[in-house]
Parts: C-alpha cells; sequence; structure tokens
C-alpha cells in the first residue's frame, strides 16, 4: 500500500503491512537500505508465525518509494517514519531501528516523549545516532569538506553497492537540527541495543557513547565480538529475532 506525506514536498511512500495482534513492530531501515533486506525479511517472518502486527516502509528516495534518494535530508526521513508510526502502528510500538533508522527510531521516541507518549520498546542495531556529525563529517579530510562547500555534493565510494552515496551538504547541515548525543536520551520504554564489534562503519566505541545517554533502567547492550556492521548472518539474524520477541513479549 502507500501512504502520502504531506508537506513543502509531497510524496508517496510505500508501506507493506503484515496483520496481527500488536503492539506493531516496526521496521526503520539504514542509510539507502529498504524494508525487504534481509534482517527486515526475517523479522517479517517472525511475524507472520507469531501472528504478530508488523510494519514495513521504505523512506523517500529509498526502494519503492517516491523521491530521489540524494534529495533526502534527515528531516525529511523523520517525518516519513512519523506519518507511518501515526498512521499504521497503533499504541506503544516497538521500533526496530538498523544503522540510521536507530537515530530515527530515538528521534520518534524523543518527539513522543515530548508529547506524552509511550513506545513499547526499541531494538536498536548498530544504532548510528548523529552518523552525518560523528561519523561523516568529524572524519573527512579537508579537501572533502572544501569540496562539499563548494559543489554541495561528494560521491563517496562505498561496499553496500555499485554506485557511490551521494552525500550532500543539505545532509550535513540538516543532520546538525537533530544530533542527539550530547544530552539525556529519555526513550519512553526499554531499549536493547546489538552491536558488532568489528564494525568498521559504526565502532562499538559509538555505542557505548549512547548507553551513556540512555536510562539505566530497561537498557541492555548486547556487544557481538565477531560481527560486522551488516550483522546479517544466520547467528545475528536470530539474535535479533530472540532479542525483538522478548521486547514484544514484556510490552
Amino acid at each position: 500500500m502507500a501512504l502520502t506525506v504531506e508537506g513543502p514536498r509531497p510524496r508517496r511512500l510505500a508501506v507493506r503491512i503484515r496483520e496481527g495482534e500488536g503492539p506493531a513492530v516496526v521496521w526503520l531501515g539504514g542509510f539507502r537500505s529498504d524494508m525487504r533486506a534481509t534482517k527486515a525479511a526475517a523479522l517479517d517472518a517472525w511475524a507472520a508465525g507469531e501472528g504478530r502486527r508488523m510494519v514495513r516502509f521504505d523512506y523517500s528516495g529509498h526502494g519503492e518509494s517516491e523521491g530521489r534518494f540524494e534529495d533526502g535530508t534527515i528531516s525529511d526521513w523523520l517525518d516519513d517514519a512519523e506519518a507511518v508510526i501515526a498512521t499504521h502502528a497503533g499504541e506503544r510500538p516497538i521500533l526496530v531501528g538498523s544503522s540510521m533508522g536507530g537515530w530515527i527510531a530515538c528521534l520518534v521516541a524523543r518527539n513522543r516523549a515530548r508529547q506524552g507518549r509511550s513506545l513499547g520498546g526499541m531494538v536498536l542495531i548498530a544504532p548510528a545516532l548523529d552518523f552525518t556529525e560523528e561519523l561523516m563529517w568529524a572524519s573527512f579530510p579537508p579537501e572533502i569538506r572544501e569540496r562539499l562547500a563548494r559543489d554541495g555534493v561528494w560521491y563517496r565510494p562505498t561496499d553496500y553497492a555499485p554506485e557511490p552515496d551521494p552525500i550532500r551538504m543539505a545532509l550535513i547541515e540538516d543532520g546538525r537540527r537533530h544530533l542527539l548525543l550530547g544530552e539525556d536520551l529519555e526513550p519512553g520504554g526499554p531499549v536493547h541495543i546489538l552491536q558488532g564489534m568489528r564494525d568498521p562503519d559504526v565502532p562499538y566505541a559509538h555505542a557505548l557513547r549512547i548507553l551513556e545517554r540512555l536510562p539505566a533502567e530497561g537498557t541492555r547492550l548486547t556487544l557481538v565480538k565477531d560481527a560486522d556492521h551488516r550483522l546479517s548472518r544466520p547467528q545475528d539474524i536470530a539474535l535479533l529475532v530472540r532479542t525483538v520477541e522478548a521486547m514484544a513479549r514484556g510490552a
């Protein structure tokens, strides 16, 4: 099905709903990923077996949704997530955020907490909070920063796709509006982080910084020493499903 997000740039998002009992599990994918990715598909299969409601969608410019990826910003993708959750997830959803989706999930949680609304919980997979600033801009050498300032875009080679990632200065600047690591996080529900210690993209030290910002009560971190950023091996998928299942049963 499709959902139209209103605003200055209206766009139609592709959404897949697995009917079932709640609280709904909502998949929030990563940067340039989509709702048919391995981890999302595995969770959907679990939801089918459990009779659990699950919501998957593609951000604008991703997968089957409208828009160009290079035009998107964190603000846009947050708006997309909040529109889908408000329309399809019901009360106290469980957010499962992978990489960038972990940042989006935490922004959704913060906004809900400000409205006095809670979550069933969050499972965050290699969560890339503040990645535009902490994992991109802070690591860019001067020549890349100069190119972004001059051209507005830099095409970054990636191991996850045949073509490079278009990184726009607008993405970096917009990301600064949504930084979270400078303040304590109030997630409005339990949080379980899954993090590979061989992750070259989101180092496990980043997960430790996030952990410091979360409440002690209801927060867990599982480090997988031999896992990389994808966390998509059979044993990693099994860990993810067990973690989401435990979160769902406790919600």
